[in-house]
């Protein structure tokens, strides 16, 4: 079964910009390595929210050593206000696919 990430980033005051662009540039990136089932980043009021759906943890392992999130990360860094937020979830079984990322 799928493993669905969600992670969250807050960009210090008159950073957003910066992480937009990179956020951006990555996941134009990651949304072709293997594994990858969905991407998407999301951005509000607080700051960025990345909604992820990995086919397997060793998936998620090798996007984890791969160059756009390395680069994305090292990027970003020095623009966030804290450590990112990060959730692995695990999906409940749906009859209806609209129940399904």
């Amino acid at each position: 079964m799928s493993i669905i990430i969600v992670a969250s980033f807050t960009p210090k005051p008159g950073r957003r910009d910066a992480l937009r662009e990179a956020f951006t540039a990555a996941a134009a990136k990651v949304v072709s390595e293997p594994g990858c089932e969905r991407y998407s980043v999301q951005e509000d009021e607080e700051g960025f929210v990345f909604v992820e759906r990995w086919a397997s943890e060793e998936a998620i392992a090798e996007h984890e050593k791969a160059e756009a999130f390395t680069t994305m990360m090292a990027t970003v860094g020095d623009d966030l206000a804290g450590p990112p937020g990060v959730r692995l979830l695990s999906p409940l079984p749906a009859e209806d696919p609209k129940g399904r990322l």
